[in-house]
């Protein structure tokens, strides 16, 4: 891996440094607000409107950010995304009413919906052919941040939300501070339309549109290690050291292989065969769950036990199956983002993918989340694993159709 990140320009390396960054100060915070707010004394549906409004903001608004990328250029929409996380996790420092963490939690959407797309767009445009080796790089980093974050705002929480937040506010303007004075600006390309006539653009983009489908479906999946995974690995097993397990193997995969599976399908592959053999790796990472769950009843809440161990087993190795898949996706989906779309509007096409795939996330989130009520154990247990299988299959082979008909090769700008 270091030999990987030696290899990348030094805009590249700020950039992923600034990633492990990014995720360190947002997992020391957010995954601690729901307890902050219940300390506080808010309802836990008051609680979720908070949370809501910060994924809103964020999503919602990826698409506006990365027009603004395309435009004013991506250096100017990274310091103010970062600039804006400083002032949300100041508000959290300062704040305890309801108005003043509703500011808060929407700031912090709002800043990533501007830092994010412009990240993956400047990535794409440096990068030049080595984007998927790149993004391999990028998210190990994230990955590194990812699991720090919590670690060190458990430790920091035993003394006070403030200090989480304050802390947070610090790493942000360090980042802030970095790329302002090492962060180099990128030529912005000129447009020849407007915002709408882009939007337009990406709007009748065909095979865009049904890429985009086919990506969804890693978005639909990956979400499921905060819905499915855990569920699942707390019923059969009681206890919640087993939800912490999936979330361990998850991210020390990524760390330790996603370099190593992106040059290995890099080798053999190309990029679309790689995305749609991810794909239906990630489906099939719900397999011996499904086969096992029928058969595994619930278990009473407790202690470890050699049982709950090798109840848990099928979940732990799903996990890990499922991340080789999500390893060999997520590089080349954003390397043939620009192909399918166009190098002009990278930050437009990639806030149009994120808005796509937050409604598939929003409608399988929900209907998964059914099933897994209504079957909540016994013989139909499996179904809702089935269906996230066939969701991996079918984004598998829209992409897959779309390599073997030539529809992920580059084509003319502005050609839909």
């Amino acid at each position: 891996m270091l030999r990987a990140f030696r290899g990348l320009t030094a805009p590249s390396r700020m950039l992923v440094v600034n990633q492990l960054g990014i995720n360190l100060g947002f997992y020391l915070v957010l995954p601690f607000l729901a307890v902050h707010m219940a300390d506080l004394g808010f309802a836990a549906a008051t609680i979720g409107l908070v949370l809501a409004l910060r994924v809103l903001s964020q999503q919602g608004l990826f698409l506006v950010g990365g027009s603004a990328a395309d435009r004013l250029g991506c250096r100017p929409m990274i310091l103010l995304g970062c600039a804006l996380r400083i002032v949300a996790f100041g508000l959290f420092v300062v704040v305890d009413e309801l108005p003043g963490l509703i500011a808060a939690a929407a700031l912090t959407g709002l800043a990533g919906a501007f830092f994010n797309p412009a990240v993956r767009a400047y990535l794409m445009h440096e990068a030049g052919d080595r984007r998927a080796e790149v993004f391999s790089v990028f998210n190990v980093f994230g990955h590194v941040g990812t699991l720090t974050g919590p670690l060190l705002g458990a430790a920091l929480l035993a003394v006070d939300f403030r200090l989480v937040a304050g802390v947070a506010c610090a790493v942000f303007t360090v980042l802030t501070v970095a790329q302002l004075f090492a962060l180099p600006g990128r030529p912005v390309i000129p447009q020849d339309r407007g915002v709408l006539g882009s939007w337009g653009e990406v709007a009748g983009n065909r095979r865009f549109l049904l890429f985009a489908l086919g990506g969804a479906g890693y978005f639909a999946l990956f979400n499921q290690l905060y819905l499915a995974f855990p569920v699942e690995a707390q019923r059969v097993s009681g206890v919640a050291g087993a939800v912490s397990a999936v979330f361990v193997i998850s991210t020390l995969i990524g760390i330790a292989g996603q370099v190593r599976i992106t040059e290995w399908c890099r080798a053999r592959w190309t990029d679309g065969r790689s995305m749609a053999a991810g794909l239906a790796l990630m489906g099939a990472g719900f397999v011996p769950i499904g086969l096992s769950a029928p058969f595994l009843a619930t278990a009473p809440a407790g202690e470890w036990t050699p049982a709950g161990l090798l109840t848990v087993a099928p979940v732990l190795v799903g996990t890990a199956v499922f991340t080789v898949g999500q390893a060999m996706t997520n590089p080349f989906s954003l390397a043939l983002l620009p192909r399918v779309g166009s190098e002009q509007l990278v930050g437009t096409y990639y806030g149009y993918f994120y808005l796509v795939s937050a409604v598939v996330v929003a409608i399988t989130h929900t209907a998964v989340g059914d099933l897994l009520d209504r079957f909540p154990d016994g013989p139909g247990r499996w179904v809702p694993f089935a269906v996230l299988l066939a969701i991996g299959l079918a984004g598998a082979a829209v992409v897959g159709w779309m390599q073997r008909t030539g529809r992920l090769e580059p084509r003319p700008a502005h050609a839909p």
